[in-house]
């Protein structure tokens, strides 16, 4: 195992210098895993696993759907809100009626885009991966093949905008809050570094026009207003895809401005002095939305590592972030039951992701036990981003 002063060794080379091709990974972690491998054999035979299915997958842009979006361009993204259900009241089922937490499956038909754009930027994050541990091409060469058919290729490419997310039949052709389901692409861009050598330069000056695009219209549109202006786990991802694109772009003033107003406008709203997050813990899955909402400030902490923006350790009158991941903490190590309402999926592994960067950032003891304990279940030394950081 790696010592805690070479730890502090590539943190401080990380912050002191970003790296100019990663966006979301620390590049001196992934290069000590590569050359350590052994210490991560789980997680690369799982990820080797993943990548060789993904292998198999044929390629499905979105102009493959089958039913179309009300702007009746099949480039469109197009996708129903999850909770939405048929109106049981009325012989047509509309206007569509909310069961919060409950997950209407129709909505994951192949007719609309969600799932093959979860497939789509699930299999990129696994094929650049597994490129970057093994060297393999054919997991290069499958990945572009992606990106050429979704952000390149004029015939199948996917317009920069998500206008049309999260419809609600009967009530509205698509919602800011839509905008939730391209926080996925913030990994892709990294796995675009990865394979760069096998793009021309053509496909990879379309693919940086194309998130610049994207960006362009997260910042100016009436959708992207309404989701910047959410206070719980929204409001989080849509700052952590600003952050992310803009970096990928080159636009770092933007990028900075953002991660100010993510320690400034949502720390303070989201967390109280406890560690709580009492927006989350309102919803029917609380365990699983308070994790969410951490993910993306684990995107978040590194991007302002990258700038010179500290996100981690920012406070406002007693609240901060640090209480939030330590909160979570406190009960993923298993010394306390969670108080709120646990459904039948209920697993403490949600939180194992979060933990595995607050334990290299904050290093206190709860961290430790609840990495510890979450160590012992063996499917959590199976994802991906144990090769993505060293502990």
């Amino acid at each position: 195992m790696i010592g805690k002063t070479t730890l502090v060794a590539l943190f401080l080379a990380f912050t002191t210098h970003a790296s100019a091709g990663f966006v979301s990974y620390n590049e001196q972690s992934l290069q000590y895993n590569k050359a350590n491998l052994g210490e991560k054999e789980v997680a690369l035979n799982a990820l080797i696993e993943k990548a060789n299915k993904a292998l198999l997958v044929d390629v499905d842009p979105v102009t493959n759907k089958t039913l179309l979006p009300a702007s009746g361009d099949k480039h469109d993204y197009f996708s129903f809100g999850p909770y939405w259900w048929p109106n049981p009241d009325t012989k047509d089922g509309l206007p569509y009626v909310r069961r919060d937490g409950e997950y209407n499956m129709d909505t994951k038909s192949a007719a609309t885009d969600k799932q093959r754009f979860i497939r789509f930027a699930n299999d990129i994050k696994t094929l650049g991966m597994a490129y970057y541990f093994t060297d393999n091409e054919l997991y290069a060469k499958k990945a572009v093949e992606h990106l050429n058919a979704w952000l390149v290729d004029s015939k199948t490419m996917m317009n920069p905008h998500l206008k049309y997310a999260q419809a609600i039949p009967g009530i509205v052709d698509g919602r800011g809050i839509g905008i939730i389901e391209s926080r996925l692409l913030i990994p892709v861009l990294d796995s675009i570094y990865m394979v760069r050598e096998h793009l021309s330069a053509a496909q990879y000056e379309s693919i940086k026009a194309w998130f610049g695009q994207f960006n362009d219209w997260l910042v100016t549109s009436n959708h992207g207003f309404e989701e910047d202006n959410w206070h719980n786990n929204h409001g989080t991802w849509y700052d952590a895809q600003v952050v992310a694109f803009s970096i990928f772009v080159g636009d770092e003033d933007l990028a900075k401005k953002r991660l100010r107003i993510s320690q400034m406008r949502r720390i303070g709203g989201h967390f109280d002095k406890q560690g709580r997050q009492h927006a989350e813990l309102e919803r029917t899955r609380p365990w699983h939305y308070s994790n969410f909402n951490l993910e993306a400030y684990s995107y978040l902490g590194h991007f302002g590592e990258m700038l010179g923006v500290d996100v981690w350790n920012y406070e406002v009158d007693g609240h901060s972030l640090k209480e939030g991941y330590k909160y979570i903490a406190s009960y993923a190590a298993g010394k306390l039951d969670w108080p709120y309402r646990k459904p039948k999926n209920f697993t403490l592994s949600k939180a194992y992701k979060n933990i595995l960067f607050a334990h290299g950032v904050y290093g206190d003891e709860v961290f430790d036990s609840a990495l510890y304990e979450l160590r012992k279940d063996e499917s959590n030394l199976k994802e991906m981003e144990n090769l993505t950081v060293v502990y």
